[in-house]
């Protein structure tokens, strides 16, 4: 038959493309959404980015509940943290396809986790330390390509296990309690490139990661989920980087809210700059301006056809718009098993 995107014999980023063609901007940016709206008409099936499974898989049931990241630090043992996370990608699969096969596809049930927390703890007044491999950029390096490769799995020839996501990009290692306005300035170069920056460049390069998070607070002035310095310069130039850029969870409000970094006239604004920069993915739902938005001239459809492909393209990779893939024989015994309760 023709090349059509429903040609599970396709390479996944010609799927993309092909798909992408079909699309009308309305449909583009709903898409471009944590909550994805399903397009009925091209039997594409609704989707939620948005999962976590920092030291197990979070809030979908039962799980198997490992330590938490700065506990799994101390253990100095990166054969550990692997297993745990080979564990943690099997029960996150039996749970995504137990409520694929219920119709059920909500936040939480998804393939793209959005873990590991990457940055440096370096203030104890910050309260998601724990999330943190601790304040040594070589240890959370190796502690995060660890998880990443646990979390991905190998590919089965064709599919991805599931995403990972370094986060949060980047010198974002508190104050938590102003994390929505406040600046990262005058970050020496040595500190950037020694201190901050190593653990993404490791899950970048090495872990081959699919998702990086852009963080809350500004960098040099610019909104991380907005800095060319971070997400085009040093990202994708420096390091090659092809995944997807996801914002934080609501971060493009900050972008214009009043008290938070008031660096943007509204969400057509914010959005323009944010997608422009590469993000990609909104956590949050600031991006409905976006049609408004190119035909106001503030940003071109191509520019949004160049985030849609990147997003398409790893639903693709994941399997998620077939109807079934091989990674779905990993039985729902998986799921807190004995011998994942021994681990823990």
């Amino acid at each position: 038959g023709q090349a059509t995107y429903k040609n599970a014999s396709l390479p996944a980023e010609e799927r993309a493309g092909l798909l992408l063609k079909e699309l009308t901007l309305e449909e583009k940016v709903s898409l471009m959404m944590d909550s994805s709206k399903p397009v009925e008409r091209l039997g594409i099936k609704p989707y939620n980015w948005w999962n976590e499974a920092l030291h197990g898989v979070a809030r979908a049931g039962l799980a198997t509940v490992f330590p938490q990241p700065i506990g799994m630090a101390a253990s100095f043992s990166p054969e550990t943290v692997y297993e745990v996370f080979t564990a943690v990608s099997d029960e996150a699969r039996a749970k995504n396809a137990y409520y694929a096969s219920q119709g059920s596809r909500e936040r939480y049930q998804g393939l793209t986790m959005w873990t590991p927390t990457v940055n440096i703890y370096r203030d104890p007044r910050w309260g998601r330390g724990i999330e943190t491999y601790g304040e040594d950029p070589y240890l959370t390096s190796r502690r995060g390509v660890m998880v990443v490769k646990g979390l991905q799995g190998t590919n089965d020839g064709k599919y991805d296990k599931l995403h990972a996501c370094a986060k949060h990009f980047a010198v974002h290692s508190g104050p938590e309690w102003n994390r929505h306005e406040f600046n990262a300035e005058n970050i020496k170069p040595r500190d950037l490139y020694e201190t901050y920056l190593p653990p993404f460049e490791a899950l970048v390069k090495e872990g081959k990661v699919k998702e990086v998070m852009c963080a809350y607070n500004r960098f040099e002035g610019d909104p991380c989920c907005g800095s060319d310095r971070l997400l085009m310069q040093i990202l994708r130039d420096e390091w090659g980087y092809e995944g997807l850029v996801v914002s934080d969870c609501g971060a493009i409000y900050d972008f214009f809210e009043e008290g938070r970094h008031g660096t943007h006239k509204d969400k057509a604004d914010a959005s323009s700059a944010a997608v422009l920069s590469g993000t990609d993915l909104e956590c949050g739902d600031a991006y409905k301006s976006l049609p408004d938005a190119v035909r106001q001239g503030k940003i071109k459809e191509s520019d949004l056809d160049r985030s849609v492909s990147r997003l398409l393209k790893a639903r693709f990779e994941l399997g998620e718009m077939d109807e079934t893939t091989p990674w779905d024989a990993i039985p729902d015994s998986v799921v807190n098993c004995h011998a994942h309760q021994a681990l823990a």
